[in-house]
């Protein structure tokens, strides 16, 4: 079952005295932080976004209320989350959340090779770290070649594997 809030980072350290915080975006990036008026604590309490920018690789944010570096200060290694109905995605674009722990499926033999277990950012395309029953791991492109359908309703990331990804062959 898909969750309705999502981690998207981390209130690391303060900015200022006026009550900014920096956050470490554990999603696309800072800008994507960005975006949003409101975000959401582990509690479910919504906190308010009066002002915010993109600093390096961090997101600086002012939270409504909190006015002074001691007030942020309390907020250090707060998780921060959002709505997924606040946002958005393309029909080929997913949340990493949602990608983790799907069934890797071969869509010609139908053949299972595991769950994915972590999503890596490497810059031309993601990569799908997938765990065998084995548990061994298998490092899966995310190229139109090989992920052909990708069904997070079922669980299921249907794939044509690249020779050597999951066998010595030449």
């Amino acid at each position: 079952m898909k969750k309705q809030f999502l981690e998207v980072g981390q209130i690391v350290n303060t900015q200022g005295l006026k009550g900014e915080m920096r956050v470490d975006p554990w999603c696309d990036g800072p800008e994507f932080i960005c975006m949003f008026d409101e975000l959401y604590l582990k509690n479910g309490d919504t906190i308010k976004i009066t002002k915010s920018r993109v600093q390096k690789n961090v997101a600086v944010i002012k939270v409504e209320g909190i006015d002074s570096i001691e007030q942020a200060d309390t907020m250090r290694r707060t998780v921060l989350y959002i709505n997924r109905d606040d946002v958005q995605l393309d029909d080929d674009v997913f949340f990493v959340q949602d990608i983790l722990n799907c069934d890797v499926v071969d869509i010609d033999t139908k053949k299972s090779y595991g769950k994915i277990t972590d999503v890596i950012k490497t810059g031309a395309n993601d990569v799908y770290q997938v765990t065998g029953e084995d548990g061994k791991n298998y490092l899966v492109p995310v190229i139109d070649d090989v992920v052909i359908n990708t069904d997070i309703d079922s669980g299921v990331v249907e794939i044509r594997p690249m020779k050597g990804i999951f066998d010595d062959e030449d």
